[in-house]
């Protein structure tokens, strides 16, 4: 990733643009034509860098349950097991850590039930578990932008 690719991914985290063409607004702010900035964006999910860009929404208001959950999972399983837990769009985002619980990712759906079934999926496809569901007692919401540029 060039500096524009970094400066991309910080500017879209922090505030995508609510207008007709947002691709044109960002390549404007970047200093780049809107194609340039939409190249880039598949590139970067192409290359696995970024898995999604959405809209993010208060799921509770809307009567969904979420929940964080952590896994073991050995090396040689990691790749098959991770694709596993990607293929389900319940899934907003994971990642790797350096623990026992080496992968952690959060998984919303309708209702506690259907978490409990896409967990006991994902364990059975992937051959792994077991998977800990630790959903929220109290909630704290926070703005989560991932600089990826040194100021």
């Amino acid at each position: 990733m060039d500096i524009i690719d970094k400066q991309l991914i910080t500017l879209i985290q922090a505030g995508f643009p609510v207008t007709e063409r947002p691709w044109a607004a960002i390549g404007e702010e970047l200093g780049i034509s809107e194609e340039e900035v939409i190249g880039r964006v598949s590139a970067i999910h192409d290359s696995g860098e970024i898995r999604r860009i959405g809209a993010s929404f208060d799921s509770r208001r809307l009567g969904y349950a979420s929940t964080l959950c952590a896994v073991h999972i050995p090396q040689e399983k990691l790749e098959d097991a991770v694709a596993a837990i990607n293929a389900y769009h319940n899934v907003t985002h994971n990642y790797e850590r350096n623990h026992h619980y080496n992968v952690w990712f959060t998984l919303i759906a309708p209702s506690r039930e259907r978490i409990r079934e896409i967990l006991d999926e994902i364990e059975s496809r992937a051959g792994i578990g077991p998977i800990l569901d630790l959903p929220a007692k109290r909630l704290f919401k926070i703005q989560v932008d991932l600089p990826v540029i040194d100021d």
